[in-house]
């Protein structure tokens, strides 16, 4: 049986049971209050000597009346190239995207994957973008990079220990 990962809100409320069906119960609410969603779902890494720490998160924008996002970190030990390292960010936030698109279908909430890869050539991060680029929209998923990526760049660059 694969374990549960373990997800928080950013006050740090753990999430009691699946994601899947806290993002419905969250869903129906926000459809009840009147709100229109969009989700940006991203992920980042630091490396620190031997450890790398992801974070990828899950960001509700309430169109016009601010946000909320939730939050899943995970350690690896495994040495990586920064496109390495790049590519599994992409694949750890299409991971979350694959397993809650069907939701956001059945609400009409638009479903973005930010990918902390620069879009400037000068960046080694970079070496990585027309792979992930390709991953993410052969799904069928809406893209942003940096600077667009804010999910990524900004909200789980924050939660990264």
């Amino acid at each position: 049986m694969e374990k549960l990962k373990q997800w928080r809100k950013l006050d740090g409320t753990k999430i009691k049971g699946s994601i899947e069906d806290e993002i419905r119960q969250v869903l129906v609410k926000e459809k009840e209050m009147g709100h229109d969603m969009k989700v940006c779902i991203g992920t980042d890494s630091q490396v620190k000597s031997k450890m790398t720490e992801f974070a990828t998160v899950i960001v509700f924008i309430r169109k016009g009346k601010g946000g909320f996002m939730y939050i899943h970190n995970e350690i690896t030990n495994k040495k990586m190239s920064i496109k390495e390292r790049m590519l599994l960010e992409v694949a750890k936030s299409i991971d979350v995207a694959y397993s809650l698109c069907r939701l956001f279908t059945i609400y009409n909430v638009d479903m973005e994957v930010h990918a902390d890869i620069n879009t400037n050539p000068n960046f080694k991060s970079n070496d990585a973008l027309k792979e992930a680029m390709g991953y993410i929209m052969g799904i069928g998923f809406a893209f942003k990079a940096k600077p667009h990526a804010f999910a990524s760049s900004s909200c789980a660059n924050k939660v990264v220990q």
